[in-house]
């Protein structure tokens, strides 16, 4: 279990081994993949999130034990006329997040959609998460836990429903993709590193188990 104390102030962490990994995210327009990134990365929340243009990039990094998880994070527009810069994206990717809104059935078939074109383009060793998001929604449910967890099963994706407004699983789900990502050896992405600061990741208090902290 990692210590709880592995950051320092000056933000730089305990772990001896640093691993970047590119992590994509995708899905129908408004299932809230920025809000799920503006949750994990700065701890924050908008109510009125406009629509993402073409991607945008952040950086995040996680603690697990003596390695510390550095994600280059893409978040693709969900229009459909954005859909064919998606495989500029995802192509390289060692992670994806396929998002769905879970009071949205057609969000959810969109999404299986993206998982089908990630197993058939992307890496073979690709770690894919599936995430329902919307769960403080769950009165309006038009997608059942169930169904979505058997989808995931069958097709070996990690799954959690999640909510960026009130951060629900949102932190849990990165840590899961970062636990399940190879570590022997560090991995190094594209040129978009640096052109965002990693920022602290504020552990939320049903957290209390793990450690996050920025590179």
């Amino acid at each position: 279990m990692t210590s709880r104390g592995a950051a320092r102030p000056n933000g730089q962490s305990q772990a001896s081994k640093i691993c970047q990994f590119k992590l994509v995210l995708l899905g129908e327009s408004a299932v809230g993949k920025s809000s799920l990134v503006l949750r994990f990365v700065k701890g924050q929340f908008h109510e009125y999130q406009e629509s993402t243009i073409g991607a945008a990039f952040l950086t995040q990094s996680v603690c697990l034990d003596d390695t510390t998880v550095k994600f280059e994070i893409w978040d693709t527009a969900g229009q459909e006329r954005y859909h064919s810069l998606a495989p500029m994206y995802y192509r390289g990717a060692q992670a994806a997040i396929v998002v769905y809104d879970i009071t949205n059935q057609e969000t959810f078939a969109r999404a299986k959609t993206w998982v089908k074109e990630l197993q058939r383009q992307a890496s073979p060793s690709i770690v894919i998460a599936l995430a329902g998001n919307k769960a403080d929604l769950a009165s309006k449910r038009m997608v059942e836990y169930e169904e979505a967890q058997a989808y995931a099963d069958d097709n070996s994706l990690l799954f959690m429903e999640t909510s960026a407004k009130t951060a629900m699983n949102v932190n849990d789900l990165f840590l899961a993709i970062a636990k399940k990502l190879p570590k022997s050896e560090p991995q190094s992405t594209s040129g978009a590193a640096g052109r965002s600061r990693g920022v602290d990741l504020h552990e939320q208090s049903q957290q209390n188990k793990n450690q996050c902290c920025s590179n």
